[in-house]
């Protein structure tokens, strides 16, 4: 059977194929620690899943609308009521299974063969292969760890040509950590509206920030120009609901309606239960969040400590997610030569599954995730250490 040449060039997901590798070891008795998946280690709340018993219960199993029940609509407007005190009509907004699939509906419903796309670089791995798969370009714009991993304005205009059509925003970033501050991402997106291109920003970390950073948000420009300015979360990471596969988009009306036909040409509605677990997280308490907030918060400041005594490598302090992206340029040798080498090394020698730079655009890097327990990732961070200063005393 033939194979399609847009699905030949698609590449697979490291962070996947990596976590399946550390999980092949696992089972074979070798302990492994995997620091390459983004997913909290925490349980999903539990008037969550309350809710979601009592939907089945109720047998709540039956098709719904495609773009989502008319309540988790409104409730995701009113999530950036009550966050951002920015109003947001339910038409404006669709409901997709996980952020992937409304990045996908997003860029397939908006570039064209030969358009570029801007992405500042590092970027989560899935833009640049979305792009493509639309048959756009994507442009990755590198501002370097000398730049904290924040572009400006300028950066982007240097890179700006007359296929130009989209910017895509990742807000706090994944796999940096970075989170730009109000002003900033306010600069970018009045550049880019400025000059007629559209704004997707994937804000799906928002509330993942580490003190004294803010949550952030675009969706005051989104309010002043519907038609360029679009916003993507999701509850995966806010509430630790990444298996239930629950994203949104806020867009323009006649976006959303364009996109609930595609949506209704591939997967349809989100799973009918998954919706009410959704409901319930975005109108229900938010402690559990701060809780989780609060200790990605406190692994995060310990793991810098300990990085920060490793003289061979760089690593900006993250305001955001849960990541780290550490430069290790300086680890390479004749036989370790850029990030892959180095994170199959780590594999071996300190028996610890990271990702590769590369993945994300910037092959000097390594990301860790630190959504792990305490004692775990104190663990993991022993062994990389040493391994690192062995493979620098070679």
């Amino acid at each position: 059977m033939q194979i399609s040449e847009r699905l030949r060039n698609v590449k697979p997901s490291l962070t996947l194929a990596l976590n399946a590798k550390a999980m092949e070891l696992k089972a074979q008795g070798i302990a492994v620690v995997s620091l390459a998946v983004g997913q909290p280690d925490f349980p999903t709340p539990a008037h969550i899943c309350d809710a979601t018993k009592a939907a089945i219960d109720a047998n709540f199993s039956k098709y719904t609308p495609v773009p989502g029940i008319p309540e988790l609509r409104e409730a995701v407007g009113g999530y950036f009521k009550q966050q951002y005190d920015v109003p947001v009509p339910r038409e404006s907004v669709i409901l997709s299974a996980g952020g992937k699939q409304a990045l996908f509906n997003f860029v397939q419903g908006t570039i064209n063969p030969g358009d570029e796309v801007l992405v500042p670089a590092p970027c989560w791995l899935s833009y640049p292969p979305n792009v493509e798969l639309a048959g756009g370009v994507p442009v990755l714009v590198h501002p370097g760890v000398e730049h904290a991993f924040k572009v400006t304005p300028e950066m982007l205009e240097a890179h700006r040509t007359p296929k130009t059509r989209l910017l895509i925003l990742n807000s706090p970033n994944n796999p940096t950590g970075a989170v730009y501050a109000k002003a900033e991402l306010d600069a970018l997106v009045d550049w880019a509206v400025s000059h007629g291109l559209s704004v997707l920003s994937d804000e799906i970390y928002d509330q993942l920030v580490c003190d004294p950073a803010k949550p952030t948000s675009v969706i005051d420009w989104f309010v002043k120009f519907p038609e360029q300015v679009a916003v993507l979360g999701g509850l995966s990471k806010t509430f630790a609901m990444t298996g239930w596969r629950v994203g949104y988009l806020v867009a323009h009306p006649d976006l959303i309606k364009k996109f609930s036909t595609l949506q209704g040409q591939s997967t349809a509605n989100v799973c009918s239960i998954a919706q009410k677990a959704a409901l319930a997280a975005l109108t229900g308490p938010m402690d559990c969040v701060e809780t989780m907030r609060a200790a990605f918060q406190r692994r995060r400041d310990e793991a810098m400590k300990v990085i920060k005594s490793w003289p061979f490598v760089v690593c900006p302090q993250p305001d955001g997610a849960f990541y780290l992206f550490i430069d290790v340029r300086r680890c390479y040798n004749a036989t370790v030569q850029n990030s892959t080498d180095i994170c199959a090394y780590l594999l071996d020698k300190a028996r610890v599954t990271l990702v590769p730079g590369v993945a994300f655009g910037d092959d000097n890097c390594i990301r860790l995730s630190y959504a792990v327990a305490d004692e775990v990732l104190a663990e993991a961070l022993d062994r990389i250490g040493a391994a690192l200063a062995e493979l620098v005393r070679q």
